[in-house]
């Protein structure tokens, strides 16, 4: 993606040509990048971390996209784990993108809340459980890693070391294991044995090949044997089934919230490393969150406790007085407003914020100028090719000049454009520039593509509605009820099906039906119930879909055995 660095030449008086400077390496956030490597400031802070003791620092004036630079740069002077909190998810989700872009995106992970409500019903959300996985497995994997996050996430308790390594199922090439046994494990983890794996939790067997879908993979894995021998382990995309990446090794995580209430947590603080490095935007901020979400599930356990079987708040939620007990144990780098530790050094940065053009190029030429006139270097960051040819453009009109020269880039934008005074750079943001809204990228994980209806769109539904039960197919929402079941009261969903039937549906089963989609204002044909057409319809369907799937697998058989010209 293109990057603009603006020069201008000692011998051209007049201001009104530019040469912008890029290339495929990523010049540009290099450049920058190494400035606050090289800065006094880092060099300093880097001392100071690398004591032994516990210190809290405290970082002044950073503006902007400034703090990720700091930030990549600090990371890569102490190469161990970093952990940065931010106040929100959007903010993080930027904050994120900084550093992917700055760094080149290795080894940094976005830890997300689980977006369960407290003690709600409704299921989690798969893409979110595998994303907090994939975080907890690369901290077991002992590598360095930047993770970021927010409070909300850091509020939920996760499973302890023991249990995540009760549950992980490693393989490797040349390892000498049985099918069987993997059989036998992945059961045992509650992974589901299908025809081909679609999801998180599934697996699939077919002669020598074993295909798993990891819950801390956004990719399932095909596993290839010769006898009881690992031959080889490569990711693939579960819909094309085209290999990704070859790997030497991978661990199997099953879903980590079954059977979590049986289970011992802790707090995200107690399964990071003891030398990992805490950045806080706001430390008070973020306590204030953590224990506002501990009190909403307080009031709503004491509503439902005697309703549900279920831990105490205290064991599932971390307590303000927890949270800053044990952060008080690491080495803390603040940079927003007022610190909350007593520092034990602070820095006072010279950075101001990107001035707020709105599309005046007129303006913004006359800043380029003013920083050229005071030895300022200006970097323009664009994130896409027709920005850059429109930028071209435009700076071409205003300076009246056709000497500009552009070549295409292969980097990311930043968030905020910022001017550091003492480094004597300016960096600008095209979006900043245009008045345009940044746009953030946050990699999903897996996300399951379910019709299955939640509580609340239930609510929604009136009767009369069409409705799919995944066993006996198209009915007609007829309202809810009460039932002695066993004794005891339970609401029930009724669906009416073909000749008046009615089909009783316990509120805990919702997972099985979902809302009817179909062709627009088509009314579909409701199902018998007892008869075999929907039966029928669904092994058509997934007849169907294992016959594209093997077409698929053969297509991929046949392109391994082709030998490259």
């Amino acid at each position: 993606m293109p990057i603009f660095n603006l020069h201008f030449y000692p011998k051209i008086l007049n201001f009104s040509t530019f040469v912008f400077i890029t290339n495929k390496i990523n010049v540009a956030i290099d450049s920058v990048l190494q400035q606050y490597l090289s800065s006094d400031k880092t060099l300093q802070l880097t001392q100071k971390l690398n004591s032994d003791t516990v210190c809290h620092a405290y970082l002044q004036g950073l503006i902007g996209s400034s703090a990720s630079f700091v930030a990549s740069a600090i990371s890569k002077s102490i190469p161990q784990t970093h952990l940065f909190i931010l106040n929100e998810k959007e903010e993080a989700a930027y904050f994120l993108n900084d550093l992917e872009n700055i760094t080149g995106g290795k080894k940094i992970f976005f830890l997300p809340a689980s977006y369960r409500k407290a003690y709600d019903p409704e299921l989690t959300d798969n893409a979110n459980i595998s994303l907090r996985a994939e975080v907890l497995n690369a901290i077991s994997a002992k590598s360095n890693t930047l993770i970021v996050t927010y409070p909300e996430a850091l509020n939920e308790k996760v499973v302890t070391k023991t249990h995540l390594k009760k549950n992980t199922l490693a393989l490797q090439v040349g390892e000498k294991i049985s099918i069987d046994f993997i059989t036998q494990v992945l059961v045992t983890y509650h992974f589901n044995r299908v025809d081909y794996v679609a999801e998180p939790g599934e697996f699939s067997v077919r002669g020598g090949i074993v295909d798993i879908f990891s819950f801390a993979n956004e990719n399932p894995y095909r596993v290839e044997f010769s006898g009881d021998n690992v031959d080889s382990i490569r990711t693939f995309d579960a819909a094309t089934q085209l290999s990704v990446q070859t790997v030497s090794y991978c661990s199997i995580i099953p879903n980590l919230q079954i059977n979590i209430d049986k289970e011992n947590r802790q707090t995200f603080f107690e399964f990071i490393p003891e030398n990992t490095i805490v950045w806080l935007k706001d430390t008070v901020f973020t306590v204030d969150r953590i224990q506002d979400a501990l009190d909403v599930a307080n009031k709503i356990y004491e509503q439902k406790k005697s309703l549900i079987e279920q831990l105490p708040p205290e064991e599932i939620y971390c307590s303000k007085e927890l949270f800053l007990e044990q952060l008080s144990q690491f080495k803390t780098i603040e940079f927003g407003g007022k610190p909350y530790f007593n520092s034990d050094m602070e820095m006072q940065y010279n950075i101001a914020p990107q001035f707020p053009f709105n599309k005046n190029f007129n303006l913004l030429l006359d800043h380029l100028k003013s920083n050229i006139a005071k030895g300022i270097t200006n970097f323009i960051f664009s994130d896409n090719q027709k920005q850059l040819e429109r930028l071209h453009k435009i700076f071409e009109d205003v300076s009246g000049t056709n000497t500009l020269f552009f070549q295409e880039g292969n980097s990311g934008t930043l968030y905020e454009g910022f001017a550091d005074n003492d480094l004597k750079i300016a960096c600008y943001t095209d979006h900043q520039i245009f008045n345009r809204h940044a746009r953030f990228r946050l990699k999903s994980g897996f996300k399951k593509t379910s019709e299955a209806i939640t509580l609340k769109e239930l609510k929604g539904l009136h009767p009369g509605d069409f409705v799919t039960h995944i066993d006996h197919g198209v009915g007609r929402f007829a309202g809810l009820e009460k039932m002695d079941v066993n004794g005891k009261q339970q609401e029930v969903i009724r669906i009416m099906y073909k000749d008046n039937d009615l089909l009783y549906v316990s509120i805990h089963s919702l997972h099985r039906i979902a809302k009817y989609s179909g062709k627009e204002g088509a009314e579909p044909k409701i199902n018998k119930l007892g008869s075999n057409s929907w039966s029928v319809l669904k092994q058509k369907t997934k007849k169907k879909v294992k016959e594209i799937a093997f077409d698929l697998i053969q297509l991929y058989a046949k392109r391994k055995a082709q030998k490259g010209n």
